[in-house]
């Protein structure tokens, strides 16, 4: 009995804000904006060459989500994200979670053949505020270039810069 007053409660849930069964919830041309990155990925870094890593990203939860399950090359090192595009904010969001604990939280659009997400300001120990911002770039030979900036005032620095080819 309190299963289906559960399932009831949700699909009310549902009806009230604009949804039903026989519909596609996340088919608009916003939310399939960051499509271009699903696959999977062998990662290598721009900087240097070598292999960062393997990821793989796809749609999930009725393709409201797309997530992200990376593999470092450094052996010990995998973390995932989950992205979605936030209808009442007219933003991406990204939440990165990854096995040391550390979490990045993200937001933004897509402008052209970018996605571009960035965090909220954040104080580090020297008491100065920082950004971060990473942008993913489609590239017209199906590859897709993720670059990762921490922004101190106009000041960028790379903390990551990497290839993502189809495996």
């Amino acid at each position: 009995m309190k299963k289906l007053l559960l399932m009831s409660a949700l699909f009310a849930f549902a009806l009230v804000n604009g949804q039903d069964s026989s519909s596609c919830n996340c088919c608009s041309e916003n939310q399939k904006a960051f499509d271009f990155w699903i696959g999977d990925w062998e990662v290598t870094s721009l900087t240097n060459g070598a292999a960062a890593g393997t990821s793989k990203i796809s749609r999930e939860e009725d393709g409201c989500v797309i997530r992200e399950n990376w593999t470092s090359a450094t052996p010990g090192y995998t973390g995932t994200s989950l992205n979605f595009y936030n209808s009442q904010t007219n933003q991406w969001e990204q939440l990165w979670v990854d096995n040391t604990g550390a979490h990045l939280k993200l937001k933004g659009n897509r402008e052209g053949n970018q996605m571009i997400l960035t965090s909220d300001e954040f104080t580090r120990d020297d008491g100065k505020t920082y950004r971060n911002r990473i942008t993913w770039t489609k590239n017209d030979d199906g590859t897709v270039r993720q670059h990762w900036e921490v922004l101190q005032g106009e000041e960028a620095t790379t903390a990551f810069d990497g290839l993502y080819k189809p495996q």
